[in-house]
């Protein structure tokens, strides 16, 4: 059953993917922003797939260009997105996703995915991770 604050309908799934601009292979960036503060935690790639199964579940599912695969966000670390809302950006070519994170975004145990920015002479870690990776990814 899906989680979503806003019911989509079939006909509304259609239009929704039907409208979107995609890359030579099918994908589209995809921003994942938490719905409650605005933070932007993430940004990866989805297709028609992981967007269908998106909004029939409510877990937020990527579509990883390293392994060819769908990509359920945090499928093996305990890292979930459940879709609050899904938006198409004014072109076409980008969605937005509202989601509730639980736990940490980034695969390096970060709160969001951008935590390195220009300081001065370097590039810097402006944000220090919250969980080691090597406790995310235990196999």
């Amino acid at each position: 059953m899906s989680q979503l604050a806003i019911p989509i309908s079939a006909p509304a799934r259609a239009a929704l993917l039907a409208a979107l601009k995609t890359d030579a292979a099918g994908l589209i960036p995809a921003i994942a922003q938490q719905h409650d503060t605005g933070e932007v935690l993430m940004m990866a790639w989805m297709n028609a797939e992981s967007i269908t199964e998106s909004l029939t579940t409510g877990r937020v599912c990527y579509y990883s260009r390293s392994r060819k695969a769908l990509w359920r966000k945090g499928e093996i670390s305990g890292q979930v997105q459940m879709l609050v809302d899904l938006r198409l950006d004014c072109d076409g070519d980008t969605i937005l996703l509202l989601v509730d994170q639980l736990g940490v975004a980034c695969h390096t145990g970060r709160r969001n995915c951008f935590y390195r920015a220009p300081r001065g002479d370097a590039l810097t870690n402006i944000a220090e991770p919250l969980i080691g990776p090597e406790a995310l990814y235990r196999k």
